[in-house]
């Protein structure tokens, strides 16, 4: 295999597709065969990066996990044109289910925020909510471009970052409420995307979530943010930013 272009950052692409994907095709080992099984799943992401699952114990897959947690999770930008111009990440790891309140409060917040339509059945007894614990991910973006990653090289360290997390849900309907111009003019003037009803799913350490319809966004922070207020600081930052290339 090749090595990579010295200038190709990974582990940035590898975090940017976790944040961005909305599907993906889980892959499973079938109870009592361990015959593989893949099927197409919704996703959101954990705050350090982790795909978080809302699935029903009458699937298939879920009763799969239930015997073997071993799993393979394929996420891509589906490309225009041939698929496989796209870059597309395998993630490998083991299946957890939320215990605990606060737990199942994260991750239910978390996937709510991507899947709003996911409200109406949230509370049906027969779903909960899963979250793969990686062991490590396979990155495919093109010629020589293609890396084996360890979770250190792809997920978000939250160690020091208990009161941005804590403060995240108001950030997000804050901005949400009071600020979709400046989130209009982060995708377009910073991130080069077309106008469009744009808003928050979710912010961490590295950056902020967004979406417009079926479309997602990642917007970087220039520096690792862990408190509410330096938050606050690095989006008035970037949207000084944004309306300075907007000439406004």
């Amino acid at each position: 295999m090749m090595p990579p272009p010295a200038d190709f950052d990974a582990g940035s692409l590898a975090r940017s597709l976790l944040r961005r994907s909305r599907q993906g095709a889980l892959a499973t080992l079938m109870a009592g065969s361990g015959d593989p099984y893949c099927s197409l799943v919704n996703v959101a992401s954990h705050p350090d990066g982790a795909p978080i699952l809302l699935i029903s114990r009458l699937a298939l897959h879920t009763k799969n996990i239930l015997d073997d947690p071993r799993v393979s999770l394929m996420l891509d930008e589906r490309a225009a044109g041939d698929p496989l111009e796209g870059s597309r990440i395998m993630l490998a790891g083991l299946m957890e289910q939320a215990t605990g309140s606060e737990a199942e409060a994260l991750w239910r917040r978390r996937y709510l925020n991507a899947h709003p339509s996911a409200e109406a059945f949230v509370n049906f007894k027969d779903f909960s909510f899963f979250r793969i614990n990686p062991s490590g991910a396979h990155l495919v973006a093109g010629f020589g471009r293609i890396v084996d990653l360890s979770p250190e090289q792809f997920l978000t360290d939250l160690s020091d970052a208990a009161s941005l997390l804590e403060a995240e849900q108001s950030a997000v309907e804050h901005m949400n409420e009071d600020h979709r111009e400046a989130m209009n003019l982060y995708a377009t003037k910073l991130l080069g995307a077309e106008a469009a009803d744009w808003r928050c799913t979710g912010c961490d350490p590295d950056g902020m979530d967004m979406e417009a319809g079926s479309k997602t966004l990642r917007l970087d922070f220039p520096r690792r943010i862990v408190t509410p207020a330096a938050l606050r600081q690095v989006l008035k930052e970037l949207a000084g930013q944004a309306r300075t290339a907007a000439n406004i």
